[in-house]
């Protein structure tokens, strides 16, 4: 039976086809380009692991800096008392479904880098909700396990010019030499509304950062994150 080009039966066979054939495609391309996009995503997350201790890198150098100064033996897992876990890979952790868990029951993932000094710093992956979506980073310590060495925070929504800022390494080095520890006790780092004036206001300038102008939800946003991951690792900072 000969179908007329302008039957109904006809253009519903000509779509039917023309979107399996789509479709196929489509999967096709996705399935073949899965393993660059997770590779990509794997080297983009161990440049901000060296970032945060100031080692800048490449896409082709960045597994072989990560190896140098993060050994294997070197990304480790703990709970939130401090005790290692085993069998148990750092950098494969799922973080978001971690954070969903009691924070007894959290495996904890972290980082020790051995710089070209001789010093090791602490390198605690953070994960947080900003105002328009996920947000996440990187805070290293110093060798006494309280001063932040350095930090990187990213986003996936936040506002450009506002909320976004927190990307910029402007931002960042603020946190540079701030302590989350006051003597024995945690109160991580609180982002001031108001700028320095506030901070020294509430006598709190050595764990107070500006918060964003204009981007105050975000801001709080980190500042929880930050709270919230660094709160597991108390038992194991103190101890080590």
């Amino acid at each position: 039976m000969k179908m007329k080009k302008d039957s109904n039966l006809y253009i519903f066979l000509y779509a039917s086809i023309l979107v399996i054939v789509v479709a196929a495609a489509l999967s096709y391309t996705a399935e073949t380009l899965k393993p660059i996009q997770q590779q990509n995503a794997k080297i983009e997350k161990i440049q901000n692991i060296l970032k945060s201790v100031g080692i800048e890198s490449t896409v082709s150098n960045a597994e072989e800096l990560f190896n140098k100064y993060i050994p294997q033996e070197n990304r480790i897992v703990i709970n939130s008392k401090g005790e290692k876990a085993q069998g148990i890979e750092a950098f494969n952790i799922d973080q978001k479904a971690e954070n969903y868990k009691t924070l007894e029951k959290r495996n904890l993932s972290l980082y020790i880098v051995k710089m070209d000094d001789g010093t090791t710093k602490t390198i605690i992956p953070l994960l947080g909700v900003g105002l328009w979506g996920p947000i996440w980073g990187y805070i290293s310590l110093d060798t006494d396990n309280n001063t932040i060495y350095g930090a990187v925070f990213d986003h996936k929504g936040e506002t450009p010019g506002l909320g976004a800022e927190i990307s910029q390494t402007q931002f960042q080095k603020q946190f540079i030499g701030k302590t989350i520890f006051d003597g024995d006790k945690f109160v991580s780092i609180t982002a001031y509304k108001g700028g320095k004036g506030a901070a020294i206001a509430a006598g709190n300038t050595k764990h107070g950062v500006d918060a964003i102008s204009g981007g105050t939800i975000t801001s709080k946003g980190l500042e929880k994150m930050i709270y919230d991951c660094l709160e597991g690792y108390q038992a194991y900072l103190k101890n080590k």
